[in-house]
């Protein structure tokens, strides 16, 4: 165990939150793994473990397919955040094997590359849409005008949801996003409690009229799903599913793009280079992901004692490992600090890793290309209008709004 007044790690400090990059390069040099008494987790800082860990099935993203509450050492949930609870613990990113692997090879039955590259058209010709109209009005909010429609209206897309019912989506995955802070109060609690039950009740119908009336859509494709044995996914998993795939499929699109316009504004040689060949755009996508990370911490259980440099790590403790520190770890990458938008060696860990792995990861390559080259485009002299402000959030790293001028 370590005192805490050497460790380069505040979460709630809202410089911190403005510039994690130095105090993790700081907590690296401090060891392999240190131990965080306020969220009682391990903290895992470089790349190399990162890496291996996600891969390692020793650790899990749930323990109740081993344990109980009581026999891992852990105090149930409170009762009344069970919605939320039975919402998450179905989707499949918090699901273990066999349950991961029944669940996601069902999913992937349906979305399958074929319907992802379907989609490549509607993204470039909305993502062309919203530009024109931020251009068309000089400027505006980046995320709002932008940023946050594209990937909300594709995945609803994908999904089937009718235009008219979408206004909720977003504020209903960013309630229920909360929970995925450290050491969320009671607050956060109540509301992504709510919208849960919102978002669960409308999916629920809206899967009832699919069964009756399918389409082309992703929700029909789940319903249709089975494999050789006739498997297929239950209600709820098909609810948890569509939940997961709207909160991770637009989240990280989300913040990746304001974070990476914002990288780049305060990179003007970079953004010049990108400027003047657009053919950069695949490459710059993959470094403004890996030079400010949109997840920066990603959580495990330790299911089986394990050991990192000589300290053991018991049954029952919870690991956080530090994307944003491991893709900025010089280890792996040449002058990490820098941006590089020509960067080829780039095997940064946004989208995870191992079973994990993100499922929508082509789907958000997709998205943050189409909405680049929009605005490279159709906003060559885009600028910056006003300094943004971070978001107060460690774990989900995004901007209040990005304010900018054509």
């Amino acid at each position: 165990m370590t005192a805490l007044d050497d460790l380069a790690f505040d979460p709630w400090d809202p410089a911190f939150v403005a510039d994690p990059y130095p105090a993790y390069a700081e907590l690296r040099g401090q060891g392999r793994v240190r131990y965080f008494e306020p969220t009682n987790q391990w903290l895992v800082a470089h790349h190399a473990d990162v890496s291996a860990l996600l891969r390692d099935r020793r650790l899990g993203r749930t323990y109740q397919h081993r344990f109980t509450h009581e026999e891992f050492g852990r105090t149930a949930p409170p009762p009344e955040h069970e919605p939320f609870h039975t919402l998450n613990d179905h989707g499949m990113l918090d699901l273990e094997p066999p349950d991961h692997t029944r669940i996601r090879r069902l999913v992937s039955k349906a979305f399958t590359p074929r319907t992802v590259e379907r989609l490549r058209p509607y993204v470039e010709r909305l993502a062309g849409e919203l530009v024109d109209a931020l251009v068309a009005a000089g400027g505006g909010d980046l995320l709002k005008d932008v940023a946050e429609p594209l990937p909300v209206a594709v995945i609803a897309e994908m999904l089937g949801i009718p235009e008219s019912d979408r206004a909720p989506l977003r504020p209903w995955s960013a309630e229920i996003c909360g929970m995925y802070e450290l050491n969320p109060p009671e607050e956060t609690a109540t509301k992504a409690v709510r919208a849960s039950v919102e978002f669960s009740d409308y999916l629920r119908g809206l899967i009832a009229e699919r069964r009756k009336n399918p389409g082309d859509d992703l929700i029909s494709g789940l319903i249709a799903a089975h494999d050789e044995d006739d498997d297929r996914l239950t209600e709820q998993e098909m609810i948890s599913t569509c939940v997961l795939l709207l909160n991770a499929g637009h989240e990280a699109t989300v913040n990746s793009t304001v974070n990476g316009w914002w990288a780049l504004f305060r990179h003007p040689d970079q953004l010049a280079a990108l400027r003047a060949d657009h053919s950069l755009v695949p490459t710059a996508v993959e470094e403004l992901m890996r030079y400010d990370t949109p997840l920066q911490l990603f959580e495990r259980w330790v299911l089986d004692e394990i050991e990192i440099d000589g300290q053991v790590i018991p049954r029952g403790a919870e690991i956080a490992m530090l994307f944003g520190s491991a893709n900025h770890d010089p280890a792996v990458f040449a002058e990490p600090e820098r941006l590089d938008l020509t960067r080829r060696d780039n095997p940064h860990i946004s989208f995870s890793a191992g079973i994990h792995y993100c499922i929508g990861a082509p789907l958000a390559r997709i998205e943050l290309a189409a909405s680049m080259t929009a605005l490279l485009e159709k906003a060559p002299t885009l600028r910056l209008a006003t300094e943004p402000r971070r978001k107060p959030n460690f774990v989900i790293r995004g901007l209040e709004g990005l304010a900018v001028e054509v």
